[in-house]
């Protein structure tokens, strides 16, 4: 999961991610160089996080959580 410090959305993915015990790695394009080119390269050269990529290869960004679970085959709990 590409992500930032700031960015509400991505601490929203991480939850839900941790909540569900749903391991991830985070790269954090404010730090990593190479995972910002990635997620520009991805988004039409623009900077958009949370940019989850999956082990198929598919990429969610910017996904609702439950669009999020969806992906991963889970029922969303309230």
């Amino acid at each position: 999961m590409y992500t930032t410090s700031w960015c509400p959305d991505c601490h929203r993915a991480k939850a839900l991610l941790r909540d569900y015990d749903i391991e991830f790695i985070e790269v954090d394009v404010e730090e990593n160089p190479e995972g910002l080119a990635y997620v520009k390269q991805v988004n039409g050269g623009h900077r958009v996080v949370p940019t989850i990529v999956f082990p198929d290869g598919s990429i969610l960004v910017e996904p609702s959580n439950a669009v999020l679970t969806e992906k991963l085959g889970l029922a969303l709990e309230w």
